[in-house]
């Protein structure tokens, strides 16, 4: 048609609407003079307009944007996983799965549909039949307190779910009808359906379909039975109601309802029906959450995380509790429980025959609610099979003991203290139970892997579920004689060699002008090789040594190696008066052992958000070439080194050649026994109060300490060797297939020169035997240190050194053994750190 034609139908189109226009103006002002009922009838309904305008902009005005769905986060909770790639662990306050529209088994979808909205498809957001029915309802219940038939479809639940809250009112209501429309407008029908599903809460914590699933059932949406799909589409009208104990008939009928509903619109027959509406419910027991036994390490992992995402939604996308993050950690199950073990018995085997130590926690059980208080208190213990209770009375020789889930059983072996409201640990003995005894000295354990700085166990106590103050990070003690190799290290960088002769007679030093000069007589007197002194922890030597290379030389190397923040330059400080942690006293090691480069130590490799792009990652080391489209024939690229150079390489391998001697033949040796290349050192406080061993192969370290919380005397025949060492010993044997038998591999500029050990002196007929007692060893010396070959004349000057020091002991027996030379007490050691 050409624009000449158009023109009279465009006039025609005219000229109608004038004409009828005016025609209905002369008609409705005709009516408007001779008719007051219709006067009236306009009135009202411009009244219902102006009504209608204002009650939806009220309720319009505030509503949140529907168009935010498209771009919503199911809050999720963050996975954790262990070294080898399995999930240990989630941080999660509710239960939550998100799964893609396609993941959605058909029958499963089938069932919501019929039981919450069968036209879902086909209607705008508000099935206003539906609706009628509930206002019809809610019009009969009006002022009965009773709950009318909601009427709401699909989009309008999750209208309500994830933008209006669940207030009961025909305001929410109607609001509940725009948001609904709003969304239709939005997503598509499946986006729908995917968000509903995915955030219907369900009961026992869940929410949507795949938590409800396994809360319920132990299987995932996929491998669900019909009867099973029906059951988790009855939840929506009572979450908390269908899947407890005495509501089986109900939810049973419901279920059943649910089936019918779903023959009748055709999704399965009634073959179909029949048989799984003849199948019981099926319900599994409320499941506890699948964690490994790593209290204390997956602690750590959440404070870091939590300081680095946050804890909410409200503090970003990446939050801990919402951001669904995927979180590698060097976390090692084995390890874990072997370390947990260790230390456990360790601490169990310092208790004894002690008396009892007393209550976890006393509440009060006067009110009679006592087991509501014992669960609330969320105490428990993973022991054997020991078990956390209060005691519920005691009346002389007899009590009771009660648990959380309000049992109780009688009591025996109580201890005289013991009394009503205690809440102890017991294990089964009988017909009830008997007291058992949380050690009261604790103690703290790390594994570290020396390459890496990835920490592979950690456990700061007897049982975090009984105290989660980690003490292997937390608690600051003094290392005692731990830190002496890091003394030691400070003199071979000022000229030391390990067979340099220290004296180990006595030690003086100026008090001040009223006090003069002090003299403290060491252990066994004589000049000793640098070896000695370490291996038999001697405390003058360690404090000769210290003094000779400079105390500020050694401060600073304890500040590079993170052991202590602004340590003091003074004698105590090299028998380890400062306060550190065990974590940073294994980093310290790992050091020694990783030829002088410190890494510090981690629990988190990377960390995903929930769409898998890594955010944030521990190793930030670049691989240059590692992403070059097309090989180019150079040489395979490569991380470079990690960690800081803290220390000359050939120093940190000297200190852990001469730390070996330790274990064959110093402090350590109940290690020995086991056949691998150990370095270490044990450590005892003054007191004693506090005592460690931290050492390892080349490949691992681990430290550990056992104290009181509260430091006090642990008793004279407390030392590392006896008490730590162990602990180590039995970690070890219970994770052998960690730990490497290669010998150490020494850095460029080592030389190993073969020394008499008693001496130092350098051996040219002689060999190692492997003898830990032989004269001969291998010693190693940075280039142009080595110490000449031993004459008959140095044999001579030795033995006679040895005669006069065995007549200076017995003088000293017979009178003044405790006395220096200024005649006062010699009580240094116990002032100033570590014994052995």
């Amino acid at each position: 048609m050409t624009e000449t034609s158009t023109a009279p139908f465009v006039d025609y189109f005219r000229f109608r609407l004038s004409r009828d226009t005016a025609m209905a103006v002369a008609w409705f002002g005709e009516k408007w003079r001779s008719s007051l009922l219709f006067k009236l009838a306009t009135f009202a309904f411009a009244g219902l307009i102006v009504v209608w305008v204002a009650v939806w902009m009220f309720l319009a005005s505030d509503l949140p944007e529907a168009e935010s769905l498209a771009d919503y986060q199911t809050p999720l909770p963050t996975v954790v996983r262990g070294i080898d790639g399995e999930i240990v662990h989630s941080y999660a306050r509710e239960r939550r799965v998100q799964l893609q529209y396609a993941d959605f088994p058909e029958q499963l979808i089938e069932a919501y549909l019929s039981a919450e909205d069968k036209t879902f498809f086909s209607h705008g957001g508000v099935d206003y039949t539906g609706t009628a029915n509930a206002v019809f309802d809610y019009a009969i219940k009006f002022g009965s307190g009773e709950r009318a038939v909601g009427g709401s479809t699909i989009t309008q639940q999750l209208a309500k779910i994830l933008l209006l809250g669940d207030e009961y009112s025909v305001t929410r209501k109607l609001k509940e009808m725009i948001l609904a429309s709003r969304i239709e407008g939005v997503l598509s029908k499946e986006e729908i359906l995917e968000l509903y599903l995915n955030e219907i809460p369900l009961g026992r914590r869940s929410f949507g379909v795949q938590a409800a699933s396994r809360a319920y059932f132990d299987k995932d949406v996929g491998d669900l039975e019909l009867h099973e799909a029906a059951f988790l589409a009855i939840l929506p009208k009572a979450p908390e109601r269908y899947g407890r104990r005495g509501q089986e008939q109900a939810a049973m009928q419901r279920r059943d309802f649910v089936l019918q509903q779903m023959e009748e619109n055709g999704f399965i027959t009634e073959a179909e029906r029949a048989a799984a509406a003849a199948k019981p419910l099926g319900l599994k027991n409320q499941r506890a959450e699948t964690s490994a036994d790593a209290g204390y390490f997956l602690e750590e992992v959440r404070r870091q995380l939590i300081a680095q995402f946050g804890e909410t939604a409200e503090d970003g996308e990446n939050s801990v509790y919402a951001g669904g993050l995927w979180v590698r950690t060097s976390l090692d199950v084995e390890m874990q429980e072997a370390a947990r073990d260790s230390l456990r018995r360790g601490l169990l085997r310092y208790h004894g025959g002690r008396a009892w130590a007393g209550p976890i926690a006393t509440i009060d059980v006067s009110e009679g609610n006592w087991a509501g208080q014992l669960a609330s208190s969320y105490l428990s213990i993973n022991y054997e099979d020991w078990r956390v209770g209060v005691v519920t009375q005691r009346a002389g020789a007899s009590a009771t003991i009660g648990f959380s889930d309000g049992s109780e059983a009688p009591l025996t072996n109580l201890p005289n203290a013991l009394k009503a409201g205690d809440v102890i640990a017991v294990s089964p003995q009988g017909n009830g139970f008997r007291v058992r005894t949380i050690p009261e000295a604790q103690g703290g354990l790390v594994v570290q892997q020396a390459q890496t700085g990835r920490v592979i166990a950690m456990q700061g106590g007897f049982d975090h579920r009984l105290s989660d103050f980690n003490r292997a990070t937390q608690a600051n003690r003094q290392p005692g004689s731990t830190i002496k190799p890091f003394v030691y290290s400070t003199g071979l960088d000022n000229g030391m060699t390990p067979s340099t002769e220290i004296d180990n007679t006595q030690f003086c030093y100026y008090q001040g002008r009223q006090l003069g000069q002090k003299c403290i007589r060491g252990g066994r007197a004589g000049q000793f090789p640098m070896r000695y002194g370490l291996e038999q922890s001697q405390n003058i030597m360690t404090v000769q040594i210290g003094m000779q290379a400079g105390m500020e030389n050694v401060v600073d190397t304890i500040e590079k190696l993170g052991i202590s923040e602004d340590p003091d330059p003074y004698a105590a400080t090299a028998l380890g008066s400062e306060e550190t942690t065990v974590s940073k006293m294994v980093a310290a090691y790992a050091a020694l052992a990783n030829h002088g480069r410190l890494n510090q130590p981690t629990v988190i490799d990377y960390v995903q958000d929930r769409s898998g792009k890594v955010i944030w990652r521990a190793d930030e080391r670049a691989c240059n070439g590692c992403n070059m489209a097309e090989y180019d024939g150079s040489a395979m690229p490569r991380f470079g080194l990690k960690g800081e150079q803290a220390m000359d390489p050939r120093t940190a391998f000297q200190v852990m050649h001469m730390l070996e001697g330790v274990v064959t033949r110093g402090t350590a040796t109940v290690l020995n026994d086991l056949g691998l290349p150990l370095f270490g050192k044990t450590g005892t406080t003054s007191g004693p109060k506090d005592v460690w061993f931290v050492g390892g192969t080349q490949q691992l370290v681990a430290g550990a300490y056992v104290g009181f919380d509260t430091p006090r005397n642990m008793g004279g025949y407390a030392y590392g060797g006896t008490i730590v060492a162990p602990i180590i010993k039995e970690l070890i044997q219970n994770s052998r297939d960690h730990w490497s038998d290669l010998p150490a591999v020494a850095p460029d500029g080592i030389r190993m020169v073969r020394v008499d050990r008693r001496t130092g002196k350098r051996v040219l007929d002689g060999w190692p035997t492997g003898d830990p007692r032989g004269d001969v060893i291998w010693e190693a010396f940075k280039p142009d240190t080595e110490p000449d070959r031993a004459t008959r004349q140095d044999e001579i000057a030795a033995k006679r050194d040895e005669i006069l020091n065995l007549i200076r002991a017995s003088r000293r027996a017979a009178g003044d053994d405790d006395q220096g030379n200024d005649g006062e007490p010699s009580d240094f050691v116990e002032e100033q750190g570590g014994i052995y």
